[in-house]
């Protein structure tokens, strides 16, 4: 409070003069209330010193030495007025018998004079005004005493170590007062005791900042290990759940870890029945605690727990059970749902015998555990429809296969009849019968031919159901493909010519020896081979070659005048595929050669793609050495 009784030009001290008694006796009344007097006020320094020494707050040590003070000078009020940054303060203490005005949280600021009274304080001035009437002040500083409601008043200043810090200001409210040395001087040492007071108050503030500095900091690192450990959990639960489709060693783990990581004394997870009616403790892993199992209930019997957990909200609670001992225990429980976007799946459950409650790191950590939990089941329940989707597959795999083979047994009897019936008939017909007869020789042509396209295909439907059906390992024997690729390739030569198609061959004369099984590779060369005639137009080229890549042999055989469609390469492996568009040629096949090809170059270890681009295309295999 920036009160100050004159203008700068003013001596700010004024001081009553010490009455001095020459050749007078004193009093003895007198002497016995002087040192009355005295007593007090040195228990009252007492008084405030040792609760200093005591460390008591500041705030109580200002309230009570304001309030003593002003009993002790029988005024009307007492203040402690503190300065602030911008040059005006703040009333913080006010002991008063005065209702009417309080002053206490005030922020008064002096209207008539500059700051440099804030520097006369600061050079330890006592200002002395025994009445605000007579003291010979400017009218507007008379004007704002007055509204304060003082007329007389006394103020020291306050230090903190070098630096003012605020005032202690006795008043007299409704009269003058005329303020003695020994109560000047009184609040001289009671404004020394506060500035101690202060000192040791904004140090003692400064150990509690940096211990709560220490104690934030050692509660981040804290945090932060402890962060690192949940992020290692979680980052196991993945690796576990990508390596693993055991659901039961998947969440019987997590309930492990969550237990030793979490200082937990039961940790729980629950599967809830398809119908959401039922749940289950399915898995469970105890320190102190006993297990429940196996235990199941009825959601309805629990509303006030599975209420939320069902609308996917993770609930905290505290429960009150038997203890052991003839006592009752108290458990903080955490439950967190286990969910995805498909529905509810169950709950973890975390148990402490204890009554502190889980922190809201450990309860976003359990729910990241419980998105873990709900991929591991998915995942779970995904295998296991798959195996069951697998077993039926191939089941109907051995019955198409079984039916394959009843079907090409059949059929080979009836067609090797027939084949029979068609040699018989030759052998009993003369040559003249048959001349005789122009359109015989075409019809026993005919009956030869698709005999033995039917053979052919009963023969392929076994080899294919075969293959199909996991065959024994091929035999392999190492061939030089200089040598063996020209023959088989030479057999189509009449062919092409006929056909008027340029066939060549290109064999690397560095390729190592190929290990693989003789009759099959020139099964699968014929075919392709074949394929190739079949579809090349007159005038166009046929050409295989063999090379190394990598560590593999590839085979290309490549014809022009062809190109397929993206629709037409994806299916062209499938069994009973025809181009027959490109077919200039017209030939008759089973329909099976392509898909045969791609199972036996499967069943060599090896690999077969086609590609068709700017007018040819090219089946490429790939067996490794």
């Amino acid at each position: 409070m920036n009160i100050n009784p004159v203008e700068s030009t003013i001596e700010l001290t004024k001081l009553s003069p010490p009455q001095i008694l020459f050749g007078t006796e004193v009093d003895d009344q007198s002497t016995e209330q002087a040192v009355g007097l005295q007593v007090e006020r040195d228990h009252l320094l007492e008084a405030i010193a040792r609760r200093i020494h005591q460390s008591v707050e500041l705030e109580s040590i200002l309230h009570q030495t304001t309030k003593e003070l002003r009993q002790f000078l029988n005024c009307d009020r007492v203040l402690i007025y503190r300065f602030q940054a911008d040059g005006s303060g703040v009333i913080i203490t006010e002991s008063t018998v005065t209702a009417s005005n309080p002053l206490l949280g005030k922020n008064i600021t002096d209207p008539c004079l500059s700051r440099k009274h804030r520097e006369h304080y600061g050079r330890g001035c006592i200002q002395v005004v025994e009445d605000i009437y007579a003291a010979g002040l400017h009218s507007c500083y008379i004007d704002f005493l007055a509204s304060l409601q003082v007329r007389a008043n006394l103020v020291v200043s306050i230090f903190k170590e070098q630096d003012i810090w605020g005032l202690l200001i006795a008043q007299h409210c409704h009269q003058p007062r005329q303020w003695q040395q020994t109560e000047t001087d009184l609040l001289k040492q009671l404004a020394t005791q506060i500035g101690i007071g202060v000192q040791q108050a904004e140090l003692r503030q400064q150990i509690q900042d940096l211990k709560a500095k220490l104690e934030l900091q050692k509660q981040k690192q804290s945090n932060q290990l402890q962060q690192v450990r949940f992020e290692a959990l979680v980052r196991r639960m993945t690796e576990q759940i990508r390596d693993s489709l055991d659901q039961t060693q998947v969440l019987q783990t997590v309930t492990q870890e969550l237990a030793e990581l979490l200082n937990l004394d039961r940790c729980q997870i629950e599967l809830y029945s398809s119908c959401q009616t039922l749940v289950t403790i399915t898995y469970g892993y105890s320190r102190k605690l006993p297990l429940c199992q196996g235990l199941t209930r009825e959601i309805a019997d629990h509303l006030e727990i599975y209420q939320p957990l069902l609308q996917k909200q993770p609930l905290q609670f505290l429960e009150i059970v038997p203890g052991w001992e003839p006592k009752l225990l108290v458990m903080s429980q955490t439950v967190c749902p286990i969910f995805d976007t498909q529905g509810i799946l169950g709950n973890i459950w975390l148990t402490r015998a204890t009554q502190e409650a889980f922190d809201q790191l450990e309860i976003e950590l359990v729910q990241q555990i419980a998105n873990e939990c709900a991929i591991a089941i998915r995942q779970a329940e995904f295998s296991e429809q798959t195996q069951a989707q697998v077993k039926e597959l191939e089941k109907g795999d051995r019955l198409k296969n079984q039916f394959l083979r009843t079907l090409s047994q059949e059929l080979r009897t009836p067609i090797t009849s027939i084949s029979l019936a068609v040699q018989t008939l030759e052998s009993v017909l003369t040559p003249e019968e048959i001349s005789n007869i122009e359109i015989v020789p075409q019809l026993l042509q005919i009956l030869h031919n698709e005999c033995g396209r039917e053979n052919k295909l009963i023969n392929d439907l076994l080899t294919l159901t075969y293959l199909e059906a996991e065959p024994e390992p091929p035999t392999l024997i190492a061939i030089d493909l200089q040598s063996w690729l020209h023959p088989i390739v030479e057999s189509f030569r009449d062919l092409t010519n006929c056909q008027r198609q340029k066939l060549n061959l290109r064999v690397d004369q560095a390729l190592p020896p190929l290990e693989t099984d003789i009759t099959d590779f020139e099964r699968i060369v014929t075919e392709l081979l074949n394929h190739a005639c079949k579809y090349t137009p007159a005038g166009e080229s046929i050409r295989v070659s063999a090379h190394l890549t990598g560590n593999a042999v590839e085979l290309n055989i490549t014809n022009s005048g062809i190109e397929l469609t993206s629709n037409e390469l994806s299916r062209i492996f499938e069994p009973f595929y025809h181009l027959d568009k490109h077919d200039p040629w017209k030939h008759s096949g089973t329909g099976l050669e392509l898909a045969l090809v791609q199972k036996m170059v499967r069943h060599l270890g090896g690999s077969i793609y086609v590609k068709s681009a700017i007018g040819q295309t090219t089946f490429t295999v790939k067996f490794p050495l």
